[in-house]
């Protein structure tokens, strides 16, 4: 029983940085590494970012509880390896869902010279 009740505060504090990330005002760093690597990061609606962000960590926090549903056995079964086995995909299919999706959606496109489309307009 006690492994499940940690095991849903770490739940419980994805769900509140989700929530975090859904009220900030300025564009959240999800994955630090993403930042570093490409600096020009930014974001066309920020608000609508932050928003998509935010649900998605608050639906994985919840779906991270409920895979840690087989804790609550008191009896050790192989049960419990589907909360082991399970979170690394979970956590895969955040980070695809991030890039493949939110990341697409929100990020200011790039020309060729390294220019947003707003830097093009400012030009002509």
């Amino acid at each position: 029983m006690i492994d499940f009740i940690i095991w849903a505060l770490a739940g419980c504090l994805v769900i509140g940085n989700g929530i975090q990330c859904s009220l900030s005002r300025e564009a959240v760093g999800f994955f630090q590494n993403r930042r570093r690597f490409n600096k020009t990061f930014e974001v066309t609606d920020v608000q609508g970012y932050n928003r998509a962000a935010g649900k998605m960590l608050c639906v994985f926090g919840i779906l991270f509880i409920l895979l840690g549903i087989p804790l609550l056995d008191e009896n050790t079964s192989p049960l419990v390896l589907i909360p082991v086995c399970g979170v690394l995909p979970w956590e895969l299919a955040q980070l695809a869902i991030y890039e493949l999706v939110i990341c697409k959606k929100y990020e200011k496109k790039q020309n060729t010279a390294g220019n947003t489309e707003k830097d093009e307009k400012i030009k002509r």
